[in-house]
């Protein structure tokens, strides 16, 4: 049994390795062997990896499709995660959920898992935002105080 894709116009696909650019009209892929296929919502670039959880996720998405260099993968997996649960020892378990679909080659439920690390990421920052919004209020109001 075949997997029906439908592309919007002009949206992104990677098939195997392969980037495809749909034209100016929805079109229906049919992929009819089991290989890596990631759409343009779950593609990130390398330039759009810049936090360590976004980091993750790229090399996750290496791993899944781009096997050639899948030890070199590993490693940087391995180094960017101890980096994170030292940053954020509360992650531990979504990391080792991540890590347990990487070491059983489930990539996808593995990236799938990865933006959990993005939007805690998200969450942490705007707390911290927040949080200094927050000080420089104070700092500013409390001292025009009589």
């Amino acid at each position: 049994m075949s997997l029906k894709i439908t592309l919007k116009p002009n949206e992104r696909m990677i098939i195997g390795g392969a980037v495809l650019t749909n034209g100016n009209k929805k079109s229906d892929f049919f992929i009819e062997n089991n290989v890596p296929i990631l759409r343009q919502k779950d593609i990130m670039s390398v330039k759009d990896a810049d936090s360590p959880g976004r980091r993750i996720y790229f090399v996750i998405q290496l791993m899944y499709i781009d096997e050639e260099n899948l030890k070199n993968h590993y490693n940087t997996y391995w180094k960017l995660v101890q980096d994170f649960v030292e940053a954020a020892p509360s992650m531990l378990e979504l990391i080792d959920q991540i890590s347990e679909n990487i070491l059983s080659n489930r990539y996808y439920q593995a990236l799938k898992l990865g933006k959990k690390l993005i939007a805690y990421e998200l969450e942490e920052i705007s707390y911290a935002d927040e949080s200094a919004a927050d000080i420089r209020y104070h700092q500013q109001y409390d001292h025009a105080r009589p």
